[in-house]
């Protein structure tokens, strides 16, 4: 594990770049955080299959992005 002077001293470096160069970095050390899991991936699959079932069996009915979107203004 890195030190904290080390992660203040990471972070004063990232402070200092041009904007453009920020944004890049956090690209990258988001993109680090997003790691395949195929459990996951799994789970989220099934989820999707039981919706679209649960649709075209008329379980559940669609609702238009309108809705969805005035339900938050």
């Amino acid at each position: 594990m890195y030190k904290m002077a080390t992660i203040n001293e990471i972070l004063e470096k990232a402070l200092s770049l041009r904007p453009a160069q920020k944004a890049e970095l956090i690209d990258k050390l988001i993109s680090s955080l997003d790691l395949p899991d195929k459990e996951l991936d799994e789970l989220w699959a099934k989820e999707a299959e039981d919706r679209i079932d649960a649709y075209d069996q008329g379980k559940i009915k669609a609702v238009t992005l309108e809705k969805v979107l005035a339900k938050y203004k």
